[in-house]
């Protein structure tokens, strides 16, 4: 939220910029810049000096060139107490059209808003929208959590009144502790590996059952989790059943009921004869399938199955379809861990390209993914050659590096991120003589033409060797990127802070430029993300010091162990965000 603070407070050249949301009695800013203390220290200004209340009240812009000069707000306490003069604030909306706040621009001085400003803060409106519930969902989606905790809770409180019944029936005694088993083992849980593994040993005392299955619901049948560790029999005769099958699993998931099977002669009176053999070789004499139902659908059926025939009275059954409940909330959960986790390792693969091998100057990158299995990330690097100049072999070539961030932190952004990069390449390679500028000017010209919802930072960079010199020419153009460092030879740190606009579908094509830069022997180039300087509660100028330190102190090391002595330093155990570097170094003696 500060960086939309910031490029509201850059794009349309004002002191102060926050991201406002309106509760009763107050407003909280989650995004700020500029604003005095002790608002910023506290992130929060009462209604009565909130400009935004009006955005909020109408659903609509507030655009005002000079607000003592404006009847309905002349009177308004933040005019002096902010030094709010010319206000401009566009609504932020959640998924539903409901006005949350405001992303608002400030200046302390009157102000005839530019043609195309309002259109410019509408756009990143949309965009700050877009993350805004983008955390709505993610609050949503660690719900399940708080249940779990919540009757995790409810199983303590039945354990501590189970204790105070020493009397009761060792068969109600075992009922409780299945449940608060349940709630303990299956609220940690990782995946259905991890599922399938607690379920071996949770349910205890005399009426243990022999078996307990794990089947998981396809379009139309029906795959049963193996234990991770411990080869079953039943596991290896039957992996997947079709949903039309006459088992009992079959019959509890097209009836979205429980089943209860008391003896063979009642198998043999309802089952095909496939399940009559399949459970006579198994042993088993009663079973019980119970449907596990997540928030939206079935996910699967629990088989729970005895060697010797058993009565399952009303209080098992009642306690084992409770337990059938914290076991499909742990299904639930795990399935959609497993789809991520696995989605965002492909899409890791996938941006972690080869870098290209040469002799001529020494290149290094490092990616660390967010510690949250949720969160794919856009940002991305990447290198390549360019063609060579002459027919040469021995000549060193030219090459291109980039990195860049896409906005969000969910599949689409992961998508869009290939997208970009691969339409960043053939950009550069259909525009000789090779220039970054040119390349970004035509990227930003497609996205303004495609149905590509694109919008994020990156640096796009070129290295050449320079003729009858050991030196290297930089050649780099910034679409709103952090700046990237170089570090001479005798340990000299230098930011290379200009920059142009972030690169958005909705701001459309702009004269993008690049800026040179000649690298001695011995240089090293840093390129990174914001994942690595910005983090809640840490000042980002301060965080950028330390990596200029660091590099200035620890330049001279192998590139590898650079990056991953930078990135151990500056950033959390479990970080926040992606994390990208990239580091190039041109030789000390020049190769020819």
């Amino acid at each position: 939220m500060d960086r939309f603070a910031r490029l509201v407070s850059r794009l349309l050249r004002v002191p102060v910029a926050f991201v406002s949301l309106v509760e009763e009695g107050r407003q909280i800013l989650p995004g700020l810049f500029g604003l005095p203390e002790p608002w910023a220290g506290s992130r929060t200004l009462p209604l009565s000096r909130s400009l935004c209340r009006y955005v909020v009240a109408s659903g609509q812009p507030l655009i005002v060139p000079d607000a003592r000069a404006d009847d309905r707000l002349r009177a308004d306490p933040a005019i002096e107490d902010l030094g709010i003069v010319a206000y401009a604030g566009m609504p932020l909306t959640d998924g539903d059209g409901i006005v949350l706040g405001a992303l608002c621009a400030i200046d302390h001085e009157p102000r005839t808003w530019g043609e195309g400003e309002p259109a410019d803060l509408e756009d990143l409106a949309a965009a700050c929208s877009a993350e805004l519930y983008l955390r709505i969902l993610s609050a949503r989606s660690r719900s399940a959590q708080k249940v779990l905790e919540t009757a995790r809770a409810a199983a303590e409180r039945a354990r501590n009144h189970a204790e105070r019944l020493e009397q009761e029936a060792q068969t109600g005694m075992d009922h409780a502790e299945l449940l608060l088993r349940a709630s303990e083992e299956l609220a940690q849980t990782s995946g259905l590996e991890d599922v399938r593994r607690r379920l071996r040993d949770l349910f205890v005392g005399s009426g243990k059952p022999t078996y307990v299955g794990l089947l998981v619901a396809g379009e139309d049948e029906l795959h049963r989790v193996p234990d991770p560790d411990i080869a079953h029999a039943v596991e290896r005769a039957v992996l997947t059943l079709p949903a039309d099958a006459a088992f009992p699993s079959t019959q509890a998931m097209r009836e979205r009921r429980t089943v209860f099977v008391p003896d063979r002669e009642a198998m043999v009176a309802g089952y095909s004869p496939e399940a009559v053999g399949f459970f006579d070789r198994m042993g088993f004499a009663t079973v019980l399938c119970l449907p596990l139902w997540g928030s939206r659908a079935l996910l699967g059926v629990l088989a729970i199955c005895w060697t010797k025939r058993h009565e399952v009275n009303v209080a098992e059954r009642a306690t084992l379809t409770a337990a059938s409940g914290y076991i499909a909330q742990a299904v639930e959960r795990a399935l959609y861990l497993d789809e991520r986790i696995s989605v965002a390792r492909e899409l890791q693969a996938a941006m972690l390209t080869d870098l290209p091998h040469t002799d001529h100057v020494e290149i290094s990158a490092l990616y660390q993914p967010a510690a949250d299995d949720h969160m794919i990330g856009g940002d991305w690097y990447d290198a390549y050659h360019l063609p060579r100049a002459s027919a040469s072999d021995g000549e060193p070539t030219a090459l291109m590096v980039t990195v860049g961030d896409i906005t969000g932190h969910d599949m689409h952004a992961a998508t869009i991120m290939g997208q970009i990069r691969s339409m960043l390449r053939q950009a550069t390679l259909d525009h000789p003589p090779y220039s970054p500028a040119a390349a970004l000017t035509a990227l930003d010209t497609a996205c303004s033409v495609l149905p590509i919802e694109a919008g994020g930072t990156l640096v796009h960079a070129r290295l050449d060797p320079t003729a009858d010199s050991p030196d290297w020419t930089l050649t780099w153009s910034n679409a709103g990127h952090p700046p990237p460092l170089i570090r001479a030879h005798d340990g000299h740190v230098t930011q290379l802070v200009e920059h142009d606009m972030l690169f958005h579908r909705a701001l459309g094509p702009c004269d993008r430029t690049e800026h040179r830069r000649r690298l001695p022997p011995g240089s090293t180039l840093l390129l990174y993300t914001d994942g690595l300087v910005e983090r809640r509660g840490h000042d980002m100028h301060a965080t950028v010091a330390q990596l200029v330190d660091l590099l200035a102190r620890l330049g001279d090391r192998p590139l590898d162990e650079l990056l991953h002595r930078i990135s151990n330093r500056l950033t959390d155990p479990s970080p926040e965000d992606d994390i990208v570097l990239l580091a190039v170094r041109t030789p000390v003696i020049a190769q020819r």
